[in-house]
């Protein structure tokens, strides 16, 4: 198949990360709202967002915002989308443009790793902090949209690893939820050690369960 079923799976649903070319005004003013909203919930969380505080933060007048967002669930969807959207920038692209099998499964496991490290100026991945801070919203719009993001990275995870038995690289009796279970693990053990613990060793020891993973999951017979 000239187009790999992964490919039908981007945890977005919209455009990638701004591309300036060819913006409107409008585009460019809803960026740079963006941008500061981006900071702010860094600092206080999704819930401490408001239309109030992100005009005093960026010196519009409430009404300039409302013209771009109508509420506060308005402007909370609109920065979980951003953070999601440079997520598969940054993360699933670059897995998607890889050999199918094994080889995709590293770059998502490296880059994911990647996004966790330069997530660290805004103290934390920020996927991360939505799914704590509303981990208990049961029909929250921005916890439904959380967990929409999440299912397509779960369901990305386990259809490179189904790629990777039918190519050979994994044994055929692999359970791939499983593997997606211990791959997606790891990243978040090393998102608490690097990120909360500040623990040199993070990395190192992500990599080795990354490769005690892959070890137990290859096939013993060698693709032809």
């Amino acid at each position: 198949m000239a187009r790999s079923a992964e490919k039908k799976v981007h945890p977005t649903g919209s455009r990638p990360e701004n591309a300036e070319r060819g913006e409107s005004k409008g585009e460019q003013t809803r960026r740079i709202i963006l941008s500061r909203a981006l900071g702010i919930v860094s600092e206080v969380g999704y819930e401490g967002l408001s239309i109030g505080v992100l005009a005093h933060e960026t010196h519009l007048s409430k009404s300039g915002l409302f013209a771009h967002f109508k509420s506060k669930e308005a402007l909370q969807l609109g920065v979980i989308q951003e953070v999601i959207s440079r997520f598969t920038l940054r993360v699933v692209q670059p897995a998607l443009a890889a050999p199918r099998g094994e080889p995709r499964l590293r770059v998502l496991f490296n880059k994911k790793l990647e996004w966790i490290r330069g997530e660290a100026q805004s103290r934390g991945c920020l996927l991360q902090k939505a799914s704590l801070e509303y981990h208990n919203r049961a029909g929250h719009p921005v916890r439904d949209r959380v967990v929409h993001a999440f299912q397509d990275w779960w369901e990305l995870v386990i259809r490179c690893a189904q790629t990777a038995i039918e190519q050979g690289h994994f044994r055929a009796d692999l359970v791939p939820e499983q593997f997606g279970y211990e791959f997606d693990a790891i990243t978040m053990m090393y998102q608490q050690q690097q990120g909360l613990m500040r623990d040199d060793g993070a990395e190192g020891r992500a990599q080795t369960a990354l490769t005690s993973l892959m070890d137990r999951s290859k096939s013993s017979v060698r693709p032809s």
